[in-house]
């Protein structure tokens, strides 16, 4: 028993039932059963570069330690019309049973697999049972053990020198639970369990919030005790006498003496040889071609082609014969071949960067055959379409027949080798950017004879190559060495591996092969079919070559594949996995071993302690081990050393992971044309710990992690381009892929297609997994297999992933060989468009680096503020509009104290003036209003009020009007019969069901005694359909005015005093609350006169207004304003210009009006509907360069990017880059400000988000970073003062600071109007006192809205400063999360920057989770990909975690007259499930 024992039969079938991937093949399939083979294994077959048995054990156990958690989070849910799955066989192209940059295939997990039955081993038996060795095929054979003695490695400087490798001929077993035979148990159905989290053992993971904002390193984490590596050097290049000078001497020597010896065997689409290419036909045509190359392209005096030139060879993979003839054919005529995959689509998935690198290499021609030829994408007139970013090249054909036979006396120049170029080999970098590694014939050459020492290869050995000829090992060994030493090569095409995997098996045993290349997925695939051919035998192979053993997950394909071939012939000592790189070509290759002899060691590898940089044996948590065989020994004629692989080249210690790097002259010479890039990788000079240079000789690195272990063996243990550092701690993507191919992929993930990649997110990298879920995958295994997926890289890796996604099958971008290219699936991620048909986000566990929740302190008294304000020289943040006392107006309607005396007035003085135009959707007039028609119709309304009413003096009277005069005349109608109007928002006739319910609260609260209405309205009111939403039995009296008797009034009603009540104002609140507030008298004057000083008003003026007049300002300058100060209003209801957007703009144009008023949502369809016809508004003759002032009226704070684009768009038909300008106002007083006519423009500052947040302004620069643009809102009106106070201690705030806007004026509101007088809320809102400072003791009453006070260089109207006042946001609107407090405004407009497809935004807050609701307005594939995209933007900018995110459709988002966002009502629809969302991603 000298190499590996026969393996128990019962214990290789028991083996096989713990891959489940294998299970596929059908049981007793004869041979001819390879179609049968492909359908079963393309629904299945994971991609079994990460298939490791252990390692799904060690997963399954990892889940069974989450099985007692309970889920904590709902699915997402998400409408069935989203995401119709693509048929997968539809679109599937030849090659896509891959996952990741390599043509890849099937792999990973059974390391995972066992890794998991090892938690129930403590470290004591791991070691013991791998001393006694049992055996199971896919295991570890030995433990490389840092200094496990009595603590001994702390006192031993290197570690080596205490660790033992055990060669055991029989490998442990480390998947036997105890002693029973079974060698796992049934695989447990775990639920969908709960929140992951991602953070080191030692964190505490309550306190997930409070977190430091700089990750601290973790004290426990083991550091490398090693001394500094020192350089390995690889056995002397042998000097043979008969080595050739130059690669192209070793072609014309055999092709000239041994012409009729086998060269290169080509198979066909079944797998039978179709034809070999001898030694001699190779020779005549590559003459053949490089005599036509460079003589036959062009003319005598100007060739095409000079030797040095570059040359783009596009072949198929499956004719390795003509592209060895044309690779050789380029040597010859020293032209630079530069092999390139064949393009499939105009846009290959990186076919823009294999463009860059012709572009760059200078490609002007590209060498084919005829048929790959007439297969390329071409255009309408038959031209070869023009691949997007490559550039203009000319295709040669180099079928025999087309090539001139070169003269007798013409020889190709064959120089020794040296350091010129011989050939380019691209690769692609993480980034996804493709770069020419240019390889001298120097290097090729010494390279060929490197491997000719390291492999042994004599004269005439035929080897398989299933490989990729075009670059790396496939190229090296069966075009380049094949030559070198006259091998025989059959080449095996990926096509036929696809239909026969087994082919490359048949070969072999055909024709005796010495030598077969391979990678893991073949092992793989030939294990899965290997029942079709029971006659097989590999006893021939010397050498199995496994040129992806660099990939930490091949042992256990190896093992598998030796437990299953050995009793076919195949030598234990025969499977010799190497590591290559495109830059440092083959870094170290196993040479084949001794029969007898014991086999190498296995490293079994701490996950945790890997993830530091650090080797440690595995002793903590057996599920996070890593076994790793070795890669051999360097190559001859090579020195390797292990640098740090950040930062400068710094040698690693000999117990820590570095970058492997290698000096040889068999490696790359450059990036072609990039000499940055060439100098960091090429000419490495490595540096001690002090920094200084370590000798002169210049390494390459290889782009491979890994160690050198004992005996100078070489181990790799991850990719530099697969690394992921999150947190300061490194993971490798691959492992990540392993271990979620290792939870039962097979339901969910079509075709083992996983992508892992990271992101950059506040200050970290985040760990991003993407899948491809197979068609017929439910909602529920595909939920579960997430969950699990999460749970177990965190069990295994102790890190969070951030995003876990899953796409339709087939549409991540593919490499030309099928597998997924990662940084094309990396953009579509940070673009949004990957559309994912399911997503889970987990920042709430990944992001443990946010700032601590801010702590309030004990607030600092207002007398200490105050006394600090003095001390600072700071004055105390107050301002005031003109004193009205001074402004002595001349009018005589200063003489009378009611509006109704003014309008009686007007009737008398000039009772044609018309005081009205109301216009129609077409523009035109509909109905006017002078100041006696005004009268006339008020009088009439009167006196219905009192005979048919029979209402009293005081009464209440809802009217329900559209926006016109009918709804000014109800008004003076109702003041003139001593009853008090409300004006409220008729129902909408289409959603009654949404609107009645509003008109009949009012109605309710109001306590109305009678409503006033249209005809149309009242049938409306009483209709069937609005018994559906209201009882409509209940509504008090309900008059129609559209027919009245003309009837005098017997006398006008005239109130007692100024301050009895004048009309009702009732509005919802963007918060959901509807409050009333009580106007007298003397608050409208005050109001009115206020307004016509500010905006200079009177009799000969016009002005336009497109606002809704229900409430607040937009009321007041719809029915008094015009009363009162006796100009013309022309009035655009803003519901007409749905149907014509040019109204309101073309109204202003055509009566040059000066001052016009608007709201938002006029001003915002303007600019979104008119934005592209600038145009054709100047055509129509639109011109507004006579407005003056056009002012938003709004309660809110300024929408500085509207006005801006809105001022910018219409600057080109006259519209004045100062005339637009906003007002506020509030609950408790309708207009504080307002621009007007006189005084300096308003002003804008820039000021720091962060520090909003706590509360405190700071002044920014424009363009500094996390900075907001406020504007001023408006001018303060005459008569109005304003203070800012800390809305805690109700004491005054310095200049500059953030406080509650307190307001003092005529014009304020008497109070709330309630079903209760809530006395303390009507005193604290409305006349409240400063707790500090203020002798007069004036009464103020509180906005509610939050905003500073600054004082400006500008000169306002009195000669004084300007102060300006500047409105943040509502109080009652923020939310208060993590200690600081946030404008919902701010948030959302970070997130309707983030994807084209967000057409609204609004955000609230349930329990304490920030919800996102965005209204998508492409397709509904985009739905999920805003998830990522919103979660990212709201914690970069804002710091804050999204806990949930749903996406609506347009309109969804309740939105009211004045264009606020209503949210209470978004998150009440929300809370009641009434939004039918397209899809709700709840972040875990």
């Amino acid at each position: 028993m000298g190499c590996f024992p026969g393996v128990d039969p019962a214990l290789q079938k028991e083996s096989r039932t713990q891959t489940p991937a294998p299970a596929a093949a059908p049981a007793s399939a004869s041979s001819s059963s390879s179609s049968k083979f492909h359908r079963a294994r393309s629904g299945g077959a994971r991609d079994e570069r990460y298939r490791s048995d252990i390692h799904t054990e060690a997963v399954q156990a990892a889940l069974a330690k989450h099985k007692e958690q309970k889920m904590a989070l709902p699915m997402p849910t998400k409408r069935r019309s989203t995401f119709v799955q693509s048929p997968a066989d539809a679109c599937t192209p030849p090659d896509t049973s891959s996952a990741s940059e390599d043509e890849g295939s099937l792999r990973r997990q059974a390391a995972l697999s066992a890794a998991l039955h090892q938690s129930l081993q403590n470290a004591e038996s791991w070691i013991n049972r791998s001393i006694q060795g049992s055996s199971t095929s896919s295991s570890a054979s030995s433990t490389l053990s840092h200094g496990e003695g009595k603590g001994t490695s702390g006192s031993l400087a290197d570690v080596f020198a205490n660790t033992r490798i055990e060669n055991f001929s029989v490998p442990p077993d480390v998947t036997a639970t105890t002693s029973s035979s079974s060698a796992r148990p049934a695989a447990i159905d775990l639920p969908p369990s709960g929140i992951v989290k991602g953070m080191h053992k030692g964190s505490n993971r309550s306190s997930l919030m409070d977190t430091a904002d700089v990750p601290q390193p973790d004290p426990n984490q083991p550091k490398p005790e090693g001394r500094q590596m020192t350089p390995v050097k690889g056995e002397p290049l042998g000097v043979v006498c008969n080595w050739p000078p130059a690669l192209e001497a070793a072609l014309q020597r055999w092709g000239t003496t041994q012409a009729k010896c086998p060269c290169l065997t080509a198979l066909d689409v079944t797998g039978k040889p179709v034809y070999t290419l001898t030694y001699g036909k190779l020779w005549s045509r590559s003459l053949k071609l490089a005599y036509t190359l460079l003589n036959k392209l062009g003319t005598k005096n100007e060739p095409v082609l000079k030797p040095g030139d570059r040359v783009a060879l596009v072949y198929p993979n499956n004719d390795p014969v003509m592209f060895m003839v044309a690779f050789y054919g380029c040597l010859l005529a020293e032209v630079i071949p530069v092999p390139i995959e064949v393009p499939l689509t105009r846009k290959d998935a990186g076919g823009q960067q294999i463009g860059f690198l012709l572009g760059s290499c200078g490609i002007a021609l590209a060498l084919t055959t005829e048929v790959c030829l007439k297969g390329l994408p071409k255009t309408q007139n038959g031209e070869i379409v023009q691949f997007k970013g490559w550039p203009r090249l000319k295709w040669v054909v180099t079928d025999s027949k087309y090539l001139s036979k070169s003269p007798k006396d013409w020889q190709p120049n064959i120089s020794a080798a040296g350091t010129e170029p011989a050939y380019i080999e691209y690769k692609t970098s993480k980034e996804g950017s493709v770069m020419g590694v240019t390889v001298s014939r120097i290097a090729m050459l010494s390279h060929c004879q490197a491997l000719s020492q390291a492999c042994n290869y004599s004269e005439g050995e035929t080897i398989v190559n299933v490989l990729d000829f075009k670059k790396d090992a496939g190229l090296w060994h069966g075009i380049l060495t094949n030559v070198m030493n006259k091998l025989h090569t059959i080449s095996v095409p990926y096509s036929v591996m696809k239909t026969c995997p087994l082919s490359w098996v048949q070969r072999v045993h055909t024709h005796k092969a010495k030598v077969a290349l391979v990678k893991c997925r073949d092992l793989h695939w030939a294990m899965m079919a290997h029942r079709d051919q029971r006659d097989v035998s590999l006893s021939s192979l010397r050498m199995l070559i496994v040129t992806d053993g660099a990939n930490p997950w091949s042992v256990s394909s190896c093992d598998a594949f030796l437990s299953l071939f050995q009793s076919h012939g195949l030598k234990p000592e025969a499977i010799c996995p190497c590591a290559t790189s495109p830059e440092a070509m083959t870094i170290a290759i196993r040479r084949p071993g001794v029969p007898g002899a014991p086999l190498p060691g296995r490293a079994i590898l701490s996950m945790n302690g890997l993830s530091f940089g650090v080797i440690r044996v595995n002793t903590e948590d057996k599920n996070s081990a890593l076994t790793v065989q070795d890669v051999g020994h360097v190559m001859p004629g090579g020195m390797m050393c292990i640098v740090k692989p950040d930062g400068p080249p710094q040698l690693c210690k000999t117990d820590e992971i570095g970058e492997i790097c290698v000096s040889s002259r068999a490696g790359g010479m450059m990036y072609y044309g990039l000499a940055g890039l060439t100098k960091n990788t090429f000419e490495v000079i490595p540096v001690n710990s002090a920094g200084s240079p370590v000798g002169d000789v210049p390494f390459v690195r290889s782009g491979l992690l890994g160690f050198v272990g004992p005996g100078s063996l070489v181990f790799v243990v991850g990719k530099m381009d697969g690394l992921l550092t999150v947190s300061g701690r490194r993971h490798n993507a691959d492992d990540i892929v392993a271990t979620g191919l290792a939870v039962e992929s097979i339901k969910t993930v079509y075709r083992g297609r996983i992508a892992v990649f990271s992101v950059s997110v506040f200050y970290d990298e985040r760990i991003v997994v993407v899948a491809e879920q197979r068609p017929d995958a439910s909602e529920e295994d595909s939920f579960q297999w997430m969950s699990r997926v999460l749970q177990a890289i965190d069990s295994i890796h102790q890190v969070g992933v951030y995003c876990l996604a899953l796409v339709p099958a087939n549409t991540l971008p593919k490499t030309p060989l099928g597998g997924i290219h990662i940084s094309q699936t990396k953009q579509h991620f940070l673009e949004g468009s990957l559309h994912p048909c399911n997503i889970l986000m987990c920042p709430h566990t990944c992001v443990t680096n946010l700032p601590k929740p801010r702590q309030k302190q004990p607030g600092v008294g207002p007398a200490s503020v105050m006394v600090g304000n003095l001390v600072a020289g700071k004055r105390i943040a107050q301002a005031s509009g003109r004193d009205l006392g001074q402004l002595e107006d001349n009018d005589l309607v200063k003489k009378h104290q009611f509006l109704t005396e003014v309008l009686q007035w007007r009737a008398q003085a000039t009772p044609d003036h018309p005081l009205f135009l109301l216009l129609n959707a077409k523009g035109t007039t509909v109905c006017t209003a002078t100041c006696l028609q005004l009268h006339k119709k008020a009088e009439r309304i009167a006196s219905v009020l009192c005979d048919k009413g029979h209402l009293n003096a005081g009464d209440n009277v809802v009217l329900l009007y559209p926006p016109g005069i009918e709804l000014i005349t109800a008004f003076y109608g109702c003041l003139y019969a001593g009853c008090i109007p409300v004006t409220v928002r008729p129902p909408h006739a289409q959603s009654l069901t949404a609107t009645l319910p509003t008109v009949r609260m009012i109605v309710e609260v109001s306590k109305a005694a009678c409503i006033l209405t249209t005809q149309t309205l009242m049938r409306l009111l009483k209709s069937r359909e609005a018994a559906a939403a209201v009882d409509v039995k209940t509504w008090p009296t309900i008059i129609d005015t559209d027919d009245l008797p003309r009837k005098r009034l017997s006398q006008i009603y005239k109130p007692p005093t100024s301050e009895m009540l004048a009309y009702l104002d009732f509005s919802v609140s963007t918060t959901g609350m509807l409050t009333g507030v009580k106007m007298s008298h003397a608050a409208v004057s005050g109001l009115c006169r206020a307004i016509k000083l500010q905006c200079e008003l009177y009799s000969s003026r016009q002005i336009a207004i497109c606002l809704d007049p229900y409430c607040g300002l937009g009321f007041v300058l719809w029915c008094l304003c015009s009363v009162y100060s006796g100009h013309q209003s022309i009035l655009i209801p803003p519901m007409e210009l749905e149907s014509n957007l040019f109204l309101w703009l073309s109204t202003v144009s055509q009566y040059k009006i000066r001052d016009t008023f608007c709201s938002y949502s006029v001003m915002e369809l303007c600019t979104k509907g008119l934005g592209n016809q600038v145009e054709m508004l100047k055509s129509r003759g639109i011109n507004l360069s006579c407005v003056r002032t056009c002012v938003v009226v709004a309660e809110e704070r300024p929408r500085v990017s509207l006005t801006h684009s809105f001022s910018k768009l219409f600057k080109d038909i006259g519209l004045s880059s100062r005339a637009v300008s906003t007002t506020f106002g509030s609950r408790v007083n309708v207009a504080i400000c307002l621009q007007g006519t006189s005084g300096p423009d308003p002003t804008t500052v820039y000021v720091d988000l962060k520090s909003l947040r706590h509360d405190r302004v700071r002044l920014v620069e424009r363009g500094a970073p996390q900075s907001l643009l406020l504007s001023e809102s408006g001018k303060i009106l005459p008569g109005v003062k304003v203070v800012i106070v800390n809305p805690e201690t109700k004491g005054p705030l310095g200049d500059s600071h953030l406080g509650e806007i307190w307001v003092n004026s005529p014009h304020t509101a008497s109070g709330y109007y309630t079903i209760y007088d809530n006395e303390t809320l009507q005193a604290d809102h409305f006349n409240t006192r400063l707790s500090f400072g203020d002798a007069a003791q004036t009464l103020w009453a509180r906005t509610g809205y939050l905003g500073f006070v600054r004082r400006t260089e500008l000169t306002a109207a009195s000669g004084e400063r300007h102060d300006a006042l500047y409105v943040v946001g509502a109080l009652d609107e923020t939310l208060e999360l993590r200690g600081l407090r946030y404008h919902p405004i701010d948030i959302e407009t970070s997130v309707s920057r983030t994807h084209r497809s967000i057409a609204e935004c609004a955000v609230f807050t349930w329990t304490n989770l920030l919800v996102v609701v965005v209204e998508l307005c492409g397709c509904e594939q985009e739905a999920l990909d805003l998830v990522p995209l919103v979660t990212n933007v709201v914690l970069e900018e804002h710091y804050l975690i999204v806990g949930v995110v749903v996406v609506v459709d347009p309109g969804v988002i309740p939105i009211n007259s004045r264009g606020e966002k209503q949210r209470m009502h978004l998150r009440d629809s929300f809370l009641a499930d009434q939004l039918d969302p397209i899809y709700v991603a709840y972040n875990m």
